[in-house]
């Protein structure tokens, strides 16, 4: 079996809080999805957490997700004791659109959904990618609609 080649790359801003949307493809455990940002060891913990929570990946996006942890797990000194991907899950959780679903109508319930949506436009204000936000939230919709 060919060995798969991280392309996980050390990505460290400092002085100021650092929007996902700023950071390089590089800097993902799947970086084609850009999910599980892998920017210091806390990230690097939440994404071994998160493995197999992402959903809509090949195994060979698996592969690469799997190694990238591992690179930046040497780079920060954590000790992985897994010692491939499917040590940490390749199952996704089948449920989690529906969960969603479940957790925002809860929200609303509680009358809380108005005051998160708020917090999130201008979150996404004060650092500059509300319009950015905007333009992939409409090609979202719209690739839902086709």
């Amino acid at each position: 079996m060919k060995a798969i080649r991280p392309t996980w790359q050390p990505h460290e801003k400092h002085g100021h809080l650092t929007m996902e949307s700023d950071l390089p493809d590089s800097v993902f455990a799947f970086p084609k999805l850009r999910k599980e940002p892998l920017t210091d060891a806390t990230h690097v913990r939440n994404a071994v957490a998160r493995f197999d929570q992402v959903i809509g990946v090949s195994d060979a996006d698996r592969e690469l997700a799997f190694a990238n942890i591992e690179k930046a797990a040497k780079h920060y000194g954590l000790d992985l004791s897994e010692t491939n991907g499917h040590e940490l899950g390749v199952h996704p959780q089948q449920h989690r659109a529906e969960a969603a679903a479940k957790a925002v109508e809860t929200k609303r319930l509680r009358g809380e959904l108005k005051m998160a949506a708020a917090k999130a436009v201008q979150t996404k204000l004060e650092h500059g990618v509300l319009k950015a936000a905007a333009v992939k939230a409409a090609a979202t919709r719209k690739r839902h609609a086709d």
